[in-house]
């Protein structure tokens, strides 16, 4: 039995970072809202596999009155507790400290100060100060501040802005810090999740992805039975491993239905078909579904009903497969732990961005029960199980790819001609990437191609036309925008500082390969204020 982390998510955009980095630590974690009440934590903890809980950050300022507040039993379970941000202020108030506005706020980059030295955070500096204290760099957002202690903390982090930085109650093993150590901002922040997880909780280090393929497989096969099950096979990572996975477990039981929804990256369909049907041995059923969808797209511009058109229509597809496959019991999809918080959105006071169309939403006229093997990962989770499944390197490390497909990178409606036009466009930026050397390398110190050296690469069609020369005449053609962004998580984002020698090829290419296209800008927007897609 795996050691476990809870999270009680109280509305920060950053609290699956925290989960992540408890992941990273080899241990394992969930988010769970944190109104969740008093007998889902106390069944959470019943067989002993639960060590400790943290408080994620929030928007709310506890002054208030009806503000999310902790679950008393969190404080009553004898489990080493650690609050971050506004967990550190509802810890404080609810143990008989105090919380004030504070007349200073502070956001971004501070410095803060060990004042005593501690189980948790010993030996954890960034620097060493003549006095033997640690300073550390860190990572705050935040307008209140503990003002008094509760009985029986004392404080353990302190600058002048905020006295009371970090408070512990050694005793009970209770921690909390007004900074975010799940950024990568705070530079000890990963040290100092280890420490607690480890040290403080006493978690075994047992999460691994290539041990992990034993329990997925058994798990999947427990739930199964002799059922067959259909799933949605998209080409992405999520719904590859997810399918590579499946048929590690139930072999022919599994019958993979590849959509061509008009929306694919170029030559997509011959690679997946190359893939799984070819190689892996993998039963799949290609669908050209294009005109469908593209019939149910017609007009449409906003890109949320877009999003929902596509995955209504997805259903449709599986539906009408399904019924083909008389002992289909299950339907498969490649969710993913991060969908599924977005989708939850953030307990009672949270806002969802965007709807994703594999989470939720089926309708019981489906007739299928949902196999979503991949649920509990994060992406690089889900990375090191497609490799621990035999699937090749370059597919497994390939670039996300939304749901939705092109459907979310051409703004407006979407049509055929802009669709092939955008194929053909980002074909050619991908190819130069990958072709291309950047400054950065490996772990191992082998040399990155810009593909590697960027998280996430795309084209994405602007439904306008400019004015353009070409040789003597005149043109009057769509543009075509460039999105290369750097990212750890995906949380927040940098436009890449992609060499303007290699911009310029990808521009040059584009005007004289795509014919209809004669104008290429480059996006340098960070998230925030931008999302990475642009619908």
């Amino acid at each position: 039995m795996h050691s476990r982390i809870l999270i009680l998510d109280f509305g920060s955009q950053v609290t699956q970072l925290i989960a992540r980095r408890v992941r990273e630590a080899g241990v394992f974690s969930e988010v769970v809202p944190y109104d969740v009440g008093t007998d889902f934590i106390r069944d959470y903890a019943a067989d002993g596999s639960l060590k400790g809980i943290i408080l994620s950050g929030g928007p709310n300022s506890v002054t208030e009155g009806d503000t999310p507040r902790v679950p008393q039993i969190v404080f009553e379970l004898g489990l080493p507790v650690l609050g971050i941000c506004y967990g550190m202020q509802a810890m404080a108030e609810q143990l008989g400290g105090k919380v004030e506005n504070g007349k200073v706020r502070e956001f971004g980059y501070a410095e803060v100060q060990t004042t005593r030295h501690t189980r948790w955070l010993d030996g954890v500096a960034d620097a060493v100060l003549a006095n033997g204290m640690s300073l550390l760099k860190v990572w705050m957002s935040h307008g209140d501040k503990v003002t008094a202690l509760p009985q029986g903390f004392e404080v353990i982090l302190a600058n002048e802005a905020c006295p009371i930085a970090g408070m512990a109650d050694e005793t009970r093993k209770f921690y909390a810090v007004q900074f975010h150590p799940e950024v990568t901002h705070t530079v000890q922040g990963r040290a100092m999740l280890n420490r607690f997880v480890h040290d403080i909780c006493g978690c075994s280090a047992d999460w691994n992805m290539p041990d992990y393929v034993s329990e997925a497989v058994e798990a999947i096969r427990q739930k199964v039975g002799k059922d067959d099950v259909i799933l949605g096979l998209s080409g992405g990572v999520d719904s590859s491993v997810a399918a590579a996975l499946i048929h590690r477990a139930i072999g022919d039981q599994l019958t993979c239905v590849f959509v061509d929804h008009g929306l694919l990256r170029l030559n997509e369909g011959k690679m997946v078909m190359d893939m799984f049907a070819r190689n892996l041995g993998v039963k799949v059923v290609h669908v050209d579904a294009t005109e469908q969808f593209m019939g149910k797209l017609a007009g449409v511009t906003d890109p949320e009903e877009k999003r929902k058109i596509i995955g209504r229509e997805f259903v449709e597809v599986f539906q009408a497969e399904a019924a083909k496959i008389t002992n289909a019991k299950w339907l498969a999809q490649g969710t993913i732990y991060p969908d599924v918080i977005e989708s939850a959105g953030k307990g009672k006071k949270g806002q969802t961005i965007k709807s994703h169309h594999n989470v939720g939403g089926l309708p019981d006229t489906l007739n299928l029960k949902l196999l979503e093997p991949l649920r509990e990962l994060f992406k690089d989770e889900v990375r090191e199980l497609g490799l621990a499944l035999g699937l090749p390197r370059e597919m497994v490390y390939r670039h996300p790819f939304p749901g939705p497909g092109l459907g979310v990178r051409i703004l407006g409606e979407v049509k055929k001609e802009y669709a092939d036009l955008l194929r053909e466009a980002d074909a050619i930026f991908i190819e130069e990437l990958w072709n291309t050397p950047s400054p950065m390398t490996t772990e191992k110190g082998e040399p990155m191609s810009w593909y590697d050296a960027t998280s996430q690469a795309f084209a994405v069609f602007l439904p306008v036309k400019s004015v353009g020369v070409m040789g003597d005449g005149r043109t009057y053609e769509y543009v075509v925008a460039l999105r290369a962004v750097q990212t750890q998580d995906f949380m927040t984002a940098q436009w890449a500082h992609l060499p303007h020698e290699l911009l310029g090829k990808v521009s040059n290419r584009i005007i004289n390969e795509v014919r209809g296209i004669n104008r290429v800008v480059y996006d340098i927007s960070g998230k925030p204020p931008a999302t990475i897609e642009w619908e």
